[in-house]
Parts: structure tokens; sequence; C-alpha cells
């Protein structure tokens, strides 16, 4: 059973950056993060495969986020990474790590990810 680990969050100004990371116990397929404000529904964030000779190119992120946030991987320590710079206060929100031990098809649908960290709260303040 592959188990995630986040690490990473806190507080900061806005315009600031954070890094938050996640590490897998075993080899999922592809790992993504994702948000959630409270009384809001959970947002996708970025996704990437993260076996078979993926690369940072295979990375996804959502497009209102592109040119802020960045999701990478180090396949050795099957680690994923949210690079995250010019951060807003709207970007306040908890943080959750998520993974699918197989392919998936629509990588931005919860569904798709069996195995969820425990997630790591980002605040931004103004």
């Amino acid at each position: 059973q592959v188990q995630l680990v986040e690490s990473g969050g806190g507080s900061v100004q806005a315009g600031g950056s954070l890094r938050l990371s996640c590490a897998a116990s075993g080899h999922p397929y592809y790992m993504g993060w994702f948000r959630q404000v409270p009384g809001k529904e959970r947002e996708w964030v970025a996704g990437m495969q993260t076996t078979g000779g993926s690369t940072d190119s295979d990375a996804r992120v959502k497009v209102s986020l592109k040119g802020r946030f960045t999701i990478s991987q180090d396949g050795a320590e099957n680690t994923v990474y949210l690079q995250m710079d010019s951060l807003k206060p709207e970007d306040t929100a908890m943080y959750y790590c998520a993974a699918s031990v197989d392919s998936v098809v629509l990588f931005t649908a919860e569904f798709e990810y069996d195995i969820w960290g425990q997630g790591t709260q980002v605040t931004v303040s103004s």
C-alpha cells in the first residue's frame, strides 16, 4: 500500500514562494496536487506521471496557475514537488498530495486517485 507524506506548507506573504513535497512509500503511476478552502470543493492543481520514464514534460498544471506553479519529481526519491511562486492570498488553502497506482484518464478528477496525503496548510497574507 502506497503512503504519502507531505511537507513544506506554511505561512508566507503575498509575492513569496513555497515548495511542497510529497514523498511516496511505493511507486505510484500518477501523482497530483489538489487544494481545498473551507466550504468549497477540492480543486485540482497539478499532476504528472511518475513511472515509465516520465519527465517533467509530462507535467500538467491548472491553466490559471501556470507561470506561478510548477510540478516536478525526483524519481529516485519517489517524491513530487509543487513549487509555488508569486503567491497570492487566494492561494491560501489546504494542499493535498494524491496518487494513483494505475494509469489515469481524467487527471483532474478526484476519483482517479486512490491514495491521499494528510494535507499541508498554505497561508498567504496580503
